[in-house]
This record gives C-alpha cells, structure tokens and sequence, in this order.
C-alpha cells in the first residue's frame, strides 16, 4: 500500500456552488482541485481527516457525515445536525464516546452452563457467554470467555471506556501486559486484575482452554485501539490514577482466608475495594461447614456471584431452589432474601458487589 495517497469519499451534487460555498465556508474544509475551469463539474475538499469529492455524475447516495469535536455546543452556532444543499447530513458530534450508565433494572437471575447457553464468537476471536440476560437493564455485562487453542492472542494495544471492569483467571493462565505497570505477567488460574478505565493494556498469550471471567459497567461500553502506544512502556508507576481508580492484580498464591459475613464461608478479600475507591467489592468465598445456614440479603446496587468449583443450593424464597454447580452464576437484586445451602466441601464461588 506505498503508493496510496488517501481514502477519498464520494458525494453527489446538483449544485456544485452551493455545495462548495456550505463545506467550505460552514464547515472548514479547504478546496483541493476544481474541473472543468470553465463549467466545473467536480470539486474535491479536504479537512478534519477528510477528503471528500463532490460530482454531478455520481449517482450514490447523500450519505451521513459525522463530525467530532472535542465541544460540539461551539461548532455551527450549537447545532447538532446540518443538511447540506446535496442533502448530506452533519452529524456533529463528542469526538469521545460519552459513558452512559443505565439505571439498574433489578431482577433475580441464575444462569447454569449445562442449559446450553450459546456461545458467540467476540473481539480478537475470543469465544463468550453471556452470564446475565438482559444486562439488568444495561448496567451491567458479565461475561464467561474462553480461548481453546494454546498460543499468541491477536489482540491489540486497547482501553475502555468503563465505570468498572473485572478480569478473574477462572481456568488455565493468561500473558497480560499493561501501561504503567511494568513488564508483563501471568494472569493464573485464580487470579484477577481490576482494569481501571481507559488504562491501556494487551492480551499477549493464552494456555490451551483458558477461561475467564468478565465483568464490565455499563453493558455497552466502547473499546478503542492505541495505533501509538506500545507495551510494556518502560514505565512503572502502581500507584497512578486511572479515573479515580488504580491498577489492582490479587494472586491466589498470597491468598489470606478470613471467616466471611455468610456463616460456615471463608472468604479471599482480593483489595479491589480499596484500588476502585469504594465502587465495587471482588471476593472470593469457599465453604468451610455445609451444615450452617444463614440467609442474608444486601444493601448493594448490584451483586453477581460465580461457581467457581464445587456445588450449592441456593434458596430464594419466593425465586425458588436452585440447585448450582461450577460454572453456574446468579444475581440477587438488594433486599431479596437468599440462602446458600448443602456446600460441598471444594465450594468456592466469585462473589462482586457494585455500590
């Protein structure tokens, strides 16, 4: 591709002076080339990155243009939308995708591995399930991700836009390497790392059949490339803030077990609360008496548990029983009282809370 010069859009015009006088003059772009001189019937402009040729034989349709800025409010006096004289629509828009966090729809959700639950080729060829139905609404997305074959990953230096996201090594290991933080590393099986937002990181490498766990705030989010930055960086700085949140990696090898809230549990407190400043909570139960029961509810805003090995009853009044084993996932909207029951001995469960 040495020899190209640049992508060129083509537009139509029935009124080429119109047309001209509205990119140039409205919008900012520069007139290029202009044939024939004496009765011209093409015109071609370039401007904020784009290149574009107008022609009173291209039968194609008017199209949509968007453009971004970083303040829409001052380009054409606050407007958000221009139709152009070829009937080309303006769209002008925040040259960064907004976050929009939806408001929670609660609802009680389990979800089993053995109904069948499809999964959908994602992002890098990464295979998903999707662990919550409906997203409770779109505040959330909570994903079961796995890669079967041993090797690189093609993935690219990237961010998200996010409120919150969790990455928890369920089976296998993963190479990871992310900005500021040093060289890269091993993601193994129990392991997990918060990806603060917009932090840039790259999956590097995966052991055959790795899975994951995913959790993201909002559902939707955007992801976007860095074409500039390479990793690692040659920086090592743990302690930066990332939109209010830091970088925070729990290796199960330096795990600390302390009796849980939930009587006959001890829990794995990961410090994901404190890296995220109070917006979320990762903890890591595992059964130590099966005979005590508790029911217990929650103050928080959303509150999603993974069966990370072994089984349980969960009992949810008015929801019903379900009876859960690995790879199973639930959500107990606040308030609604549950009950875990008939622990097997090598239970252990994922449990994040979002205030």
């Amino acid at each position: 591709m040495t020899h190209t010069h640049a992508f060129e859009v083509c537009l139509p015009t029935n009124d080429l002076a119109a047309d001209l006088d509205f990119f140039s003059n409205v919008l900012g772009l520069q007139l290029d080339t202009i044939f024939p001189a004496d009765d011209p019937i093409v015109a071609t402009l370039s401007g904020h990155g784009l290149r574009i040729r107008l022609d009173r034989h291209a039968d194609v349709p008017a199209g949509v243009l968007r453009l971004l800025s970083d303040a829409p409010d001052s380009v054409a006096r606050g407007r958000r939308e221009l139709i152009a004289p070829n009937g080309v629509r303006i769209l002008i828009v925040d040259a960064v995708e907004p976050m929009h966090m939806p408001r929670t729809e609660h609802a009680f959700v389990v979800r089993r591995l053995k109904d069948n639950t499809p999964w959908v080729i994602g992002r890098a060829g990464m295979q998903y399930r999707d662990l919550i139905p409906g997203r409770l609404g779109g505040s959330i997305i909570a994903s079961h991700i796995r890669i079967p074959d041993a090797g690189p990953v093609p993935d690219m230096v990237h961010y998200h836009t996010v409120g919150f996201q969790l990455i928890y090594c369920y089976q296998g290991w993963v190479r990871l390497v992310y900005e500021d933080q040093g060289p890269d590393f091993v993601l193994a099986a129990g392991d997990c790392v918060i990806q603060p937002p917009q932090i840039r990181h790259r999956v590097l490498e995966a052991s055959e059949n790795l899975q994951v766990v995913e959790i993201g705030v909002p559902a939707e989010h955007v992801t976007t490339v860095d074409h500039d930055m390479t990793l690692p960086n040659g920086t090592h700085n743990p302690n930066r803030d990332f939109g209010g949140q830091r970088f925070r990696r729990s290796e199960a090898k330096d795990a600390v077990w302390t009796p849980s809230r939930l009587s006959g549990f001890d829990m794995r407190e990961t410090g994901i609360a404190a890296a995220t400043n109070g917006v979320a909570s990762v903890q890591v139960l595992r059964a130590r008496d099966s005979r005590e029961r508790q029911e217990s509810r929650h103050p928080c805003d959303i509150f999603f548990t993974f069966v990370l090995s072994g089984a349980v009853t969960l009992e949810g009044g008015s929801h019903g029983v379900h009876e859960l084993t690995e790879g199973d996932a639930f959500v107990i909207p606040p308030g609604v009282p549950y009950a875990l029951t008939g622990a097997s001995a090598d239970l252990e469960l994922l449990e994040v809370s979002l205030l």
